[in-house]
């Protein structure tokens, strides 16, 4: 109304009609119609233009918000060419130490920081504050401000200590300043929850969040924005915290109040639904999750640019549901979208390209393709050496992918090593309860574990246990992958009892963590069935084993190489319930996909040994010995010459000689065999019995 009456009363390039202009742009903005909002700073810049000074301040100011939408658009290049541009007025229109110019340095700053440039980030948010400490008295709002700004820059390099030192500078002078229930005091509390969130304090990052929310239940209108933003908050410690149904509960309230106040396209609703897709894809709901990303999608398209990095990360999450059911080309072409856009968008070393190149090279280890996986997990290590100071925790992530790609070649020393390298950052830069840190020694835990060596297995898995255990509530699904990892070393250690207590602990967490049919239960019903099956209970092994391949089929793409493993397994219980055919039949599925499929050659090997097995007990030792031979050439190569499943196979073979009557080949097996489980197994364990019990038999034929 105001501008239609302006409009008829001054002539269009009026001064008094800009500030109009700059009204109906921020509103615009506000709504996340950032076209429309351009559309009207533009308006009002070039009235300005016409009626000022070029160094008139108004006309800074002007650039500034040009600038803001360009940064809410994500073309930073854009953002950072305005905002220098009113910085050059400031500087020659007004006094070096006045707050516009500390303002515009910040304004600098935070473009920056969204281009991933943390150092620079950091110059001119210090450039900022310098300014403000001479001009303002210390108890100033705005000198909070630049203590939060750096912080959040302090954060994002992974230094929590000092991000948390700066952000509670800042809520010193909050407190002092504003009244008890101001918003910006509920922002401080926001910032230090979420310093803690990411230090693993789940219940610090709480205790501060609900702060937050109780000043916004007094201060402000219950649909307000900041209470969805509060409800998101909270809804994301007890995502982290493995509490899915309650951070589905929070995130849908947040959800509520943005489809009340804002237009069907805004951005932050696309986010609402982003969070709860987040949510339904831990949960391991992938078609929910796959729903609620794609909503999100749809906005983004409609609201932002087509290069905006949020975009990038909308087909980023969009793949990961396709990489978690299994689909890896849907997945590989959804994360090569977000790439494309990341080039375009990001600046080359900025720390969100290696994340795409990580993501890429983790769905090229899924479909066994570890050269090309290590040679995009590289391509991400050698971006964040780069962007990132040298124990950020981001590097011992990018250090764990690599050991991760060489753990499933099999590839064990490198494994260790680069794992190795992931805990000496951890253990430099985070609290020792940090979740990260329990993830470091589960991983150091697994290589021990599949190297043979069981007691160095277990003092990490127990040292990831005990963090868990204080850091994540009782019914963490990380809980339960630790319950089975107890399991694995349990069961190779031939302690039938412990492991299936263990296992019945992974179990009963999952069924509170998770739906009946979630993928997480086909690993605990396989380690059930290997379990029953070393004691020898054979129908409750097949029981377990055809619950996990139930899973496995509904989940997996057809040929998965889980699949495969649990074909062998199901062929190896029906092998020693005396069922040649069924066994056969079943190696034979778990052949077709590891022959055909890239997949870790150790698995493989488990096959042709099984296949050699019910070949040997058939009676047909000429295919049995071809089969032995195979998986013996695979695990000569692959494991530590020391390691127990090498002894499996050489006792394997002593059986096949013996029966052969080829005695002295018979005696040079059965010897590595009992050398080998003497130096790694426990004296009663089965197996060196059984070792023993053969070379006896093998020493009289002699």
């Amino acid at each position: 109304m105001s501008l239609k009456i302006k409009r008829k009363t001054l002539p269009e390039d009026h001064l008094s009609l800009a500030p109009t202009y700059n009204n109906i742009a921020s509103v615009y903005k506000d709504m996340g119609d950032y076209s429309k909002a351009l559309e009207f700073y533009e308006k009002a810049h070039k009235i300005y233009e016409k009626a000022l000074s070029p160094n008139h301040p108004d006309l800074a100011l002007s650039y500034n918000n040009i600038g803001g939408v360009y940064n809410a658009m994500g073309d930073y290049s854009k953002t950072l060419e305005f905002y220098e541009k009113a910085h050059k007025i400031y500087e020659k229109a007004l006094p070096p130490n006045h707050p516009n110019l500390a303002t515009s340095y910040n304004n600098i700053g935070e473009v920056y920081k969204n281009m991933g440039n943390y150092s620079k980030a950091l110059e001119f948010y210090e450039r900022s504050l310098k300014i403000r400490e001479k001009a303002l008295p210390p108890n100033h709002p705005d000198l909070a401000d630049s203590y939060n700004n750096i912080g959040q820059v302090y954060n994002n390099m992974g230094d929590y200590l000092k991000a948390l030192e700066f952000h509670e500078k800042s809520h010193q002078i909050y407190e002092k300043a504003l009244s008890p229930n101001h918003s910006l005091l509920a922002t401080s509390y926001n910032n230090i929850g979420g310093v803690y969130n990411n230090m693993g304090d789940y219940s610090k990052a709480l205790e501060f969040y609900e702060k937050a929310h109780k000043i916004y239940e007094k201060a402000l209108p219950p649909n307000h924005p900041s209470f969805a933003t509060s409800y998101n908050n909270i809804g994301g410690v007890y995502k982290d915290m493995g509490d899915y149904s309650k951070a589905l509960e929070f995130y849908q309230k947040s959800h509520k109040i943005y489809e009340k106040v804002l237009p069907p396209n805004h951005p932050d609703l696309a986010n609402s639904y982003n969070n709860i897709g987040t949510v339904y894809d831990s949960m391991g709901d992938y078609s929910s999750a796959l729903e609620f990303f794609e909503k999100s999608h749809k906005i983004k398209e409609k609201a932002l640019p087509p290069n905006h990095p949020n975009l990038a990360t909308s087909y980023n999450n969009i793949g990961g549901v396709y990489d978690n059911m299994g689909d890896y080309s849907k997945a590989l072409e959804f994360y090569e979208k977000s790439h494309k856009i990341k080039e375009k968008a990001l600046p080359p070393n900025h720390s969100n390209l290696a994340l795409s190149y990580n993501n890429i090279g983790q769905v090229y280890n899924n479909m066994g393709d570890y050269s090309k996986a290590l040679k995009f997990c590289e391509k991400a290590h050698q971006i964040k050496e780069k962007a990132l100071p040298p124990n950020h925790p981001d590097l011992a992530q990018s250090y764990n992918n690599i050991g991760g790609v060489y753990f499933d070649m099999g590839g064990y020393s490198k494994a260790l090593e680069f794992f190795e390298k992931a805990l000496k950052i951890r253990e430099k830069v985070l609290p020792s309860n940090h979740p990260d840190l329990a993830s470091s020694y589960h991983n150091i835990g697994l290589v021990y574990n599949n190297m043979g060596d069981y007691s160095k297995a277990l003092e990490f898995f127990e040292k990831s246990h005990k963090i868990y255990e204080k850091a994540l509530p009782p019914n963490h699904p990380n809980l339960a992958i630790n319950d089975l990892n107890f399991a694995a070393c349990y069961e190779r250690m031939a302690d039938y009892a412990a492991a299936l207590k263990a296992l019945q602990s992974a179990f009963e967490i999952q069924q509170q963590a998770f739906q009946e049919g979630n993928p997480a239960f086909a690993s605990t019903y396989s380690w059930f069935g290997r379990v029953y099956r070393s004691m020898k209970d054979y129908s409750r092994a097949l029981e377990y084993f055809e619950k996990c391949l139930a899973i496995d089929l509904k989940t997996s793409p057809e040929k998965h190489p889980y699949q495969a493993i649990t074909y062998s397994n199901v062929g190896d219980v029906h092998r020693v319930m005396g069922d040649y055919e069924k066994a056969l039949a079943f190696h034979q599925k778990a052949l077709t996909i590891q022959e055909n499929v890239q997949c870790n050659p150790l698995e493989c090997a488990t096959t042709y040994i099984n296949l050699g097995e019910t070949y040997r007990e058939m009676k047909d030792y000429s295919t049995a010995l071809i089969y032995f031979e195979k998986g013996l050439e695979i695990r000569e190569k692959k494991l530590p010459k020391n390691h127990p499943d090498l002894a499996v196979v050489y006792h394997n073979m002593a059986k096949l000689y013996l029966a052969t009557r080829k005695y002295s080949m018979a005696m040079k097996n059965i010897q590595q065999a009992v050398e080998i489980a003497k130096e790694k197994l426990p004296s009663t364990h089965p197996h060196l019995l059984e070792y023993k019990e053969i070379f006896e038999k093998i020493r009289k034929k002699m």
